[in-house]
């Protein structure tokens, strides 16, 4: 755990001091959870004006770290504490597996959970709220394996504080409780999924969004709302099914995650609570998000995990493929597998160790770049961002390109740009080597060198390495200051 923790906070500070780090999502991150340690509401200029940070997602669970901000007030305080999560993950995946086998397979199992791609892709995300989702959903099968229910349905709520669509994966669970005959147990979470489902996307969200809904509804090829989307799934199963492998992407995802375990996840009940977020990612509209690049599949590393490891010990220990139920027969393994099987002394050998031996890739695995060390020294457009970012004073209102922001909101009233009421705007940084500057609707260079041009903008430093520094003199206004202050 030391070790991968070192190398996952080694990775995550090398990127923060190259300028790789972005405002999506560290500079946003940064600017809620500061402004919590301010005890004030979690208003995020890098996301527009005045941003109310629950009107975009619901994750009040991350104000939870920040007492981080009164022992060090930096950005990299969110790095530290999601690597501290992501490891602590490993500690109720080491127990469930030693539960299950011993404790050489429950070893490599947490080691290998704590290599495998989706942990890689998180850091190299710098920051998301789903990281407290990921230890999370790793005792609430602890909880389910020691038949403590009723302490599965509790973890379970705290899930509802880190997404609003965490409701859904607490129908996953209670679906889970269902096949383990905890009926009481299982109708509970039920409701609490659903009513964590409307309490995020049907009140929170909507008041506190700018246009009063919630934005995030991109699933056109199901339907064009929730309704005829679930519609759909019930009546069209076949085109819900084949939207899910009609993109290499997509197919690659589903493999990256279920090769390394043999395809074992797909025959345990635990697979279940994974499926959701697989599911909502798949269905979504946008392209990029089906990449195995994203967030998102680290709170699913722990689940497949599992997930295998369960069918593997009752092929081992239980002569059985699939879990028996209340109301089933349990379905036996084949007489040619179960031999094989039983003779491996190390049960998980193929499973545990299948993520680790997939860090030599290096699309997947982004540590390869600090493991051979090419990111160790700063290159020059790095010392670039360094000159122009020191130029920018404390407490003025800036706007700055996606790798600069990071750098300046402990300092300033930062935004991206074309994300700030321009009449306050004292400050510009645009790199002109990026096709887009960041943001949700973002400017290209061009039209942020003509937008500067328009307020009266001037030069101060002109393309270093790309990047742009511009100001103007104008009257700073309060909201440039008061927005650090208590």
């Amino acid at each position: 755990m030391a070790a991968a923790a070192a190398l996952s906070l080694t990775h995550s500070l090398l990127r923060f001091r190259n300028f790789e780090a972005k405002g999506y999502d560290l500079g946003i991150f940064d600017q809620a959870v500061r402004q919590y340690s301010l005890f004030n509401a979690p208003i995020v200029p890098i996301k527009g004006e005045d941003f109310h940070l629950l009107g975009d997602h619901f994750h009040p669970i991350i104000a939870l770290f920040a007492p981080l901000y009164w022992l060090w007030d930096d950005p990299r305080v969110l790095n530290v504490g999601m690597v501290l999560l992501l490891v602590s993950a490993a500690i109720p995946v080491y127990l469930v597996i030693r539960g299950w086998f011993s404790h050489g397979p429950a070893l490599m199992g947490a080691a290998g959970l704590l290599l495998f791609w989706p942990f890689q892709a998180l850091v190299n995300w710098d920051f998301h709220e789903i990281a407290f989702g990921v230890p999370l959903v790793a005792w609430i099968i602890w909880a389910v394996e020691r038949r403590r229910f009723a302490y599965a349905v509790s973890l379970g709520a705290l899930l509802l504080l880190v997404r609003e669509d965490m409701g859904a994966t607490l129908l996953a669970l209670s679906a889970v409780l269902l096949i383990r005959g905890a009926w009481k147990c299982a109708l509970a979470t039920a409701a609490l999924g659903l009513l964590g489902l409307w309490f995020a996307v049907g009140v929170v969200i909507p008041h506190f969004a700018p246009h009063g809904e919630f934005q995030y509804w991109e699933y056109t090829a199901l339907g064009a709302g929730a309704t005829a989307a679930l519609l759909t799934i019930v009546t069209q199963p076949w085109q819900a099914v084949a939207a899910l492998f009609d993109h290499p992407l997509k197919v690659g995802l589903w493999l990256l995650h279920l090769l390394p375990t043999l395809m074992l996840p797909l025959l345990s009940p635990y697979v279940l609570l994974g499926l959701p977020v697989l599911l909502s990612r798949l269905w979504n509209d946008r392209l990029n998000v089906w990449a195995p690049v994203y967030q998102y599949d680290a709170i699913l590393a722990p689940i497949f995990l599992l997930a295998a490891m369960d069918v593997a010990r009752r092929i081992v220990h239980q002569r059985q493929l699939l879990p028996p139920v209340p109301w089933g027969i349990p379905i036996g393994a084949s007489k040619n597998v179960i031999p094989g099987l039983r003779r491996l002394r190390r049960p998980c050998g193929d499973v545990c160790s299948g993520s680790g031996r997939h860090a030599r890739i290096p699309q997947v695995f982004p540590f390869h770049h600090t493991v051979t060390g090419q990111n160790w020294s700063m290159g020059e457009r790095a010392l670039a961002h360094q000159r122009v970012v020191e130029m920018v004073p404390d407490d003025a209102c800036v706007e700055a390109a996606d790798t600069a922001v990071p750098h300046l909101t402990d300092r300033t009233y930062a935004g991206l740009n074309g994300t700030t009421a321009e009449e306050d705007l004292q400050w510009l940084i645009i790199d002109d080597r990026v096709q887009e500057l960041g943001g949700s609707s973002p400017l290209s260079p061009d039209e942020a060198f003509d937008r500067a041009e328009r307020l009266g903008f001037e030069p101060v430093v002109e393309d270093d390495e790309g990047l742009w520094l511009l100001r103007r003199d104008v009257p700073a206004a309060d909201k440039c200051s008061d927005y650090l202050e208590r």
